[in-house]
């Protein structure tokens, strides 16, 4: 008879090679009782170790929206204070010419979708005031 190898430790967080972070479920969805077949079901992985570099990586992307989401509001409000002082000065509320800057600018870094995403962020910004 040959000895059998012990079981792996389940109960041991494993730490993914891409994100580092523990097995496929974070800290607070092991704090929750979220079972680990609803974090695979969530993330769309087919194994343990994807649903936990899946999870960790959303975790960031969450992250980063909240970043760019706070730099959004803020140039909602430094836009706000070009369009006040323009309008005070006896200029238009909105600068075409630089509108077609920010367009340009956007679409050379990101392609037509920068275009669209100029367009909202500059949607945004008008008439806040």
């Amino acid at each position: 008879m040959t000895a059998e190898k012990p079981a792996p430790d389940k109960t041991a967080p494993e730490k993914t090679a891409v994100t580092g972070t523990t097995s496929a479920q974070t800290a607070a969805e092991r704090a929750a009782g979220v079972p680990k077949a609803t974090v695979a079901e969530r993330t769309g992985a087919r194994t343990e170790e994807a649903a936990g570099v899946i999870s960790g990586a959303r975790e960031r992307i969450d992250a980063l929206d909240d970043r760019i989401i706070g730099l959004v509001q803020e140039r909602m409000a430094v836009s706000a204070v070009i369009q006040q002082a323009r309008i005070e000065s006896g200029g238009r509320r909105v600068n075409l010419s630089r509108e077609m800057e920010v367009l340009a600018h956007y679409s050379d870094a990101l392609g037509k979708p920068g275009t669209a995403l100029a367009m909202t962020l500059l949607e945004l910004c008008r008439g806040r005031i």
